[in-house]
């Protein structure tokens, strides 16, 4: 067995180990477990891959593996990884391991709410080693299923109307993106669902022109690509903490990463020929998104619209169609994944002291509890550009490349997607005066406790992460563009 198929495996087994649990304490054992492992076979493949890059293997794809599961359609289980993958792959592990914390205190039916979690976790590390188009698409719907139960269970608010909004919507884009796989494999004449072998055959211009806008969009709706935005902020306000961290920072990157992937990588005529279209809707979600949040009073319903916008980034990047955006978009993915989830951690240990969202009931927090006081302002600094951070170098990145195309439509919207950043500056320091600072608005914050050892665990974790990419970012950078290069040469070859 090919060791991939242990970032499936594992969760698979923890399902099955949670049904022999009989109590809390064991539940928490067993999804640590697999939590951690998860991240120690994470961080283990970044040093293999690095390895096999410094020993001079420039292979499209390392440590690929398949086995026939479907013969009369040539499906296959087929795995492998590149440099973007890896970086996904840890990116999931580390949101796994700090959610698995935040959920420590979950006594509602945790043995079910953790058993929907894994299959969620199934479905997400799945997707991102699966190189079968097919399977891609199956573990892509795996990661769709549970989010309906994960939020109509243990959600809050409008949880049924949320779910059920999500599910409808999401599963909208998964029928477009079905229909897009089978065009794929039907007008390119391939006997194989492999990406590698599709991308060494020529769709048809005019089917790349109807097929492209399928996948874009089908994969664009998980992103948050606007007008198909609005199941996010409804579903991020709703879900459970832990939920809302992996959804927001690992699941909504299935979006860019299928974009990238497939749409970009397999039709590069049609991607030359309709990204304007798509440049305008993205441009649309990045100041769209910052704008709505800062009209927000509901902490999760600010971090949910700036998801939109930070996540419409990745796909503005993406469309630049050069190398140098297309890397800022990965590390846009990144950067957000653990912003967000850094955010809806400390929103969950707010809200479960103070029993409210609204920050207009808020203020004076950093009197009483002054570490997570800090890590917001860390967490904010970090979404708002500051050097140093992760998101200074994700957007930097993305903005000098999406800059770099000669043409005025793109530089107009490029300074257009750029005025973002100072809208974001304004929503995170209205919220750090309203929520952290000025006298205590309610005398039951006074007798309010700071984080405990699991939670600090977990905000520190997601905090050394944005700082490692911020400070450290040359060697992510490097192993992202040497995968992005059969991209680029499949754009330019054209």
């Amino acid at each position: 067995m090919n060791f991939l198929s242990l970032f499936v495996l594992i969760p698979l087994l923890t399902i099955g180990g949670l049904f022999c649990t009989r109590n809390l304490k064991q539940i928490r054992w067993v999804v640590t477990i697999n939590a951690s492992l998860l991240l120690i076979l994470a961080v283990g493949l970044v040093f293999a891959f690095l390895g096999e890059r410094a020993a001079g293997n420039t292979a499209e794809m390392l440590y690929t593996a398949g086995m026939v599961w479907y013969a009369p359609l040539n499906i296959h289980y087929a795995v492998g990884v590149d440099g973007i993958s890896v970086a996904m792959l840890l990116l999931s592990a580390i949101i796994v391991l700090t959610g698995t914390f935040v959920s420590w205190k979950m006594e509602f039916l945790q043995k079910e709410y953790f058993l929907w979690f894994s299959l969620l976790t199934v479905g997400v590390f799945g997707f991102f080693i699966a190189i079968d188009l097919f399977t891609m698409f199956m573990f892509y719907e795996v990661a769709l299923i549970p989010m309906y139960l994960l939020i109509g269970v243990w959600g809050s608010g409008k949880k049924e109307y949320s779910a059920m909004k999500l599910t409808l919507m999401l599963m909208g884009g998964s029928a477009l993106l079905l229909v897009g796989i089978l065009g794929i494999y039907y007008q390119s004449g391939a006997t194989t669902m492999n990406l590698l072998d599709l991308a060494q055959l020529h769709i048809p211009g005019f089917a790349q022109r109807w097929l492209f806008p399928l996948v874009f969009v089908g994969f664009g709706i998980l992103g948050a690509l606007f007008p198909f935005h609005t199941w996010s902020p409804d579903g991020h306000a709703s879900a459970p903490t832990a939920v809302s961290m992996l959804h927001a920072g690992v699941l909504m990157k299935l979006g860019g990463y299928g974009c990238l992937r497939v749409a970009i990588y397999l039709m590069p005529e049609a991607a030359h020929d309709l990204s304007w279209i798509f440049i305008i809707l993205t441009g649309v979600s990045v100041v769209y998104g910052a704008y709505s949040a800062i009209v927000q009073t509901d902490l999760k319903y600010i971090n949910a619209y700036s998801s939109v916008s930070h996540c419409g980034l990745v796909l503005f990047a993406i469309l630049m169609l050069n190398r140098t955006a297309m890397t800022g978009a990965v590390l846009q993915m990144l950067s957000h994944g653990l912003m967000t989830a850094l955010f809806f951690a400390l929103i969950g240990m707010i809200y479960g002291r103070t029993h409210t969202r609204d920050i207009r009931e808020m203020g004076g927090l950093m009197k009483v509890m002054p570490f997570l006081g800090v890590c917001w302002v860390i967490a904010g600094l970090a979404s708002l550009g500051l050097p140093g951070l992760s998101g200074f170098v994700a957007e930097m990145t993305v903005f000098i490349g999406a800059f770099a195309n000669p043409d005025t439509f793109h530089r107009v919207f490029t300074i257009v997607a750029c005025t973002s950043i100072v809208i974001t500056a304004v929503y995170i320091l209205r919220v750090v005066g309203k929520l952290l600072y000025g006298p205590i608005t309610n005398s039951h914050y006074l007798q309010l406790t700071d984080a405990v050892w699991y939670e600090r665990t977990a905000v520190v974790v997601l905090i050394a992460c944005i700082a490692g990419i911020g400070l450290a970012p040359l060697w992510l950078s490097d192993v992202i563009q040497n995968s992005l290069l059969p991209i680029v040469g499949q754009l330019a070859g054209r």
